[in-house]
């Protein structure tokens, strides 16, 4: 059973920069994605961005240019690089792994999220 442990949300200014970061634990297979969703108050959880094993990314529209994901392939961890946020990112990040097995099952893992809050 793979574990993903979150750390890195708080209170930040509009404009301002948070680094989130999550490490997986107790895995016996190598991890092909990592990323990460959110969910604000009222509405459906939302991927943000993630990485595969092999460096490709992918990011949501709402924060091209802004965030930055990254990954140590070697550690099981990804990072978020959250630049001039918004008031409108305020939510709780998740991490997400999934993991492909030999009979092409992908089993996926949520971290236990993480707030990050916007405002003034």
């Amino acid at each position: 059973q793979v574990q993903l442990v979150e750390s890195g949300g708080g209170l930040v200014q509009p404009g301002g920069s948070l680094r989130l970061s999550c490490t997986a634990s107790r895995s016996s297979f190598s991890i092909d994605v990592m990323g990460w969703y959110r969910q604000a108050p009222g509405k459906e959880r939302e991927m943000v961005a993630y990485m595969t094993s092999g460096g490709t990314t992918n990011y949501a529209d709402f924060v091209k240019g802004r965030f930055t994901v990254s990954r140590d392939n070697a550690a099981d961890t990804v990072y978020l690089q959250m630049n001039s946020l918004k008031a409108e990112d305020t939510a709780v990040y998740y991490c997400h792994a999934t993991i492909k097995l030999s009979d092409n099952t992908v089993n996926h893992y949520w971290g236990q999220g993480t707030q990050v809050t916007v405002s003034s």
